[in-house]
């Protein structure tokens, strides 16, 4: 298990990746989401890409934490998320954490949940 989590936001082509690693803290997460949407405003891009293949998830606190950041999100807010994670344990966490968010859980591929996240959708 790692010391310290870490967090990485950056824009890269027409998405913003998001990663995280080790067992995040409310402090972190806040942190995460706070980057993510600066980044959407500043570049009005709303497709985020969430690495949480070295993500440590040893309670289900992590996703509580999540839900109430997501029912902080104002209604103007539009995100398209794919999330990274490397078992089923991570992926139920982050279900129950995004909740009913436009979003997908991918199991350890990266290039799959990035052409769904560049896919055009019908309006």
């Amino acid at each position: 298990m790692m010391d310290a989590a870490q967090l990485w936001v950056e824009v890269n082509g027409g998405l913003i990746i998001a990663r995280i690693r080790g067992v995040p803290t409310e402090e972190l997460l806040r942190e995460c989401q706070s980057r993510v949407l600066q980044l959407v405003q500043d570049t009005g891009r709303g497709r985020v890409l969430y690495d949480a293949l070295e993500l440590e998830l040893p309670t289900v606190d992590p996703a509580l934490i999540q839900q109430k950041l997501e029912s902080e999100l104002g209604s103007g807010v539009k995100l398209r998320r794919a999330i990274i994670v490397p078992n089923t344990r991570v992926a139920f966490l982050a279900r129950l954490g995004f909740g009913e968010g436009d979003y997908r859980v991918f199991y350890n591929d990266i290039s799959a949940a990035i052409r769904w996240l560049e896919e055009e959708r019908p309006a």
